[in-house]
């Protein structure tokens, strides 16, 4: 098998420098999310499982965002194949139009109604009163954060994944120094509590989408063509909308069966030690991931450009074999690797640090050992759906074999495990990861297939 590992020389230099940026953009966004876990952490469980609960409306935002992001990476990074700098404007504007269309009105509804909302996603009122004050600033931070990661998207799909995470990078920080001032109140700010999280968030995706709009008017590499990026035309429209609405769509559903797994835990008899172990390892989770959302991202970009460049079918399936093949073996390697911490790092420090213990840090502990086992399953299926099969064009089938297996394999057995047969935390653990158990082999029998190669472009299948 490892045959297929064997590639022109470059190959993997080019693989280790688009990756890269993308990796340590990942591990930046990311690290943010744990340290505003951390910093909230430090006002009690009560706290940490309120902002749980309401980020998990947001988390549907974000879903959307994402969707965005990837279907316009799907059009960009073909036209970029082409060499049509024009085109890439007209599709940032589609983007950006109809998202901002969508995100506004939610980040609307959440600062309108927070309270209402959380108490949607908990048996605890308690904890949509002290996740209300987040819920209502933190919607509109991804409006901000949906536009300067379409632009994200367009300098990755260009090749240039070192603009994500040089802005990321400073956006973490100045989030992270705004966390500090505005959570405990310190060099003379109110202490403002969660709500200061929302707000430094908020203060920081704005500075992103400043950069991003003054980055845009000024490059020469992908020149933003304004008379376009505002009157993109009906042919994009209709284009961007054939092949991204079903990855928003796609992102969007698998956001609401994630963020439902967090409301299935919000009503189980330990809510409070099962949402407070689930913000920290959710995050810490992610953190593994991120080689794994670096390899997808990079698979993006190298087979949709290959396509775009009209390279035969035999070369477009070998390429992606190697790909799905490395994505795997570096998966394995994460999982031994996070595996191995768990005893000797996780629960006898990381865990106490977070203020996680007793039932909490049994319910942690069995998140991390499910999660971290469940890597090489996540690199597969990331690879496969998010590189491969959405690069190239094959959006339908992506949209099913991602949500399918979450809807009908994973949020029922979850609800079956917490809330009909009340088992322990192992068996719910375990639950929560059937969706990549049950996600890979289709995956792998769709891309056997062939068929989803599909110039996205206008100029046919290749």
């Amino acid at each position: 098998m490892f045959t297929f590992l064997r590639r022109e020389p470059g190959f993997y230099k080019r693989l280790f420098k688009l990756s890269l940026p993308m990796i340590l953009q990942n591990l930046i966004t990311f690290s943010l999310g744990l340290i505003d876990t951390f910093m909230v952490s430090r006002l009690g469980n009560a706290e940490m499982a309120a902002v749980t609960t309401a980020n998990v409306p947001v988390f549907l935002l974000i879903s959307i965002v994402f969707g965005f992001q990837s279907g316009l990476g799907i059009l960009v990074s073909q036209y970029w194949g082409k060499g049509d700098e024009r085109s890439l404007s007209r599709a940032l504007g589609v983007a950006s139009l109809i998202g901002t269309a969508i995100t506004l009105p939610l980040a609307a509804v959440f600062a309108v109604s927070p309270v209402s909302v959380m108490d949607l996603l908990s048996n605890k009122h308690e904890l949509s009163v002290l996740g209300g004050p987040y819920l209502r600033v933190i919607g509109f931070s991804y409006v901000f954060n949906m536009l300067s990661s379409l632009y994200v998207s367009v300098q990755r799909s260009v090749e240039n994944p070192a603009f994500g995470m040089k802005l990321f990078g400073f956006s973490t920080i100045l989030n992270t120094g705004l966390n500090y001032l505005l959570i405990f109140g310190k060099w003379g700010f109110p202490a403002l509590g969660v709500a200061g999280a929302a707000i430094a968030t908020l203060l920081a995706r704005i500075s992103e989408f400043l950069i991003c709009a003054v980055c845009a008017l000024r490059s020469r590499t992908v020149p933003l063509y304004l008379g376009l990026f505002f009157r993109p035309g009906w042919d994009m429209t209709r284009r961007f909308v054939k092949y991204a609405s079903p990855v928003v769509l796609n992102e969007t559903v698998w956001g609401l069966g994630n963020s439902l797994l967090t409301v299935i835990l919000g009503y189980t008899e330990h809510s409070v030690e099962m949402l407070a172990a689930n913000a920290v390892m959710g995050n810490l989770n992610r953190l593994f991931l991120v080689v794994c959302f670096g390899l997808g991202a990079a698979t993006a970009v190298m087979v949709g450009k290959a396509i775009g460049e009209g390279q035969s079918r035999d070369k477009v399936m070998s390429l992606s074999r190697t790909l799905l093949w490395f994505a795997v073996l570096v998966g394995t390697g994460l999982a031994l690797f996070s595996l191995a911490l768990v005893p000797l790092l996780f629960i006898p420090v990381i865990f106490p640090m977070f203020k996680l213990f007793g039932l909490s840090a049994e319910i942690a502990a069995a998140l991390a050992v499910m999660g971290f086992a469940s890597i090489p399953l996540h690199a597969c299926a990331i690879s496969a759906i998010t590189g491969v099969l959405r690069s190239g064009g094959d959006v339908v089938w992506s949209t099913v074999l991602d949500i399918a297996p979450q809807w009908a394999v994973c949020l029922p057995a979850t609800a079956l495990a917490a809330l009909v047969f009340k088992m322990g935390c192992w068996p719910i653990a375990f639950a929560m990861q059937l969706e990549n158990v049950v996600k890979v082999p289709l995956c792998l029998w769709r891309f056997r297939g062939g068929r989803w190669i599909n110039d996205v472009t206008g100029g046919g299948e290749s």
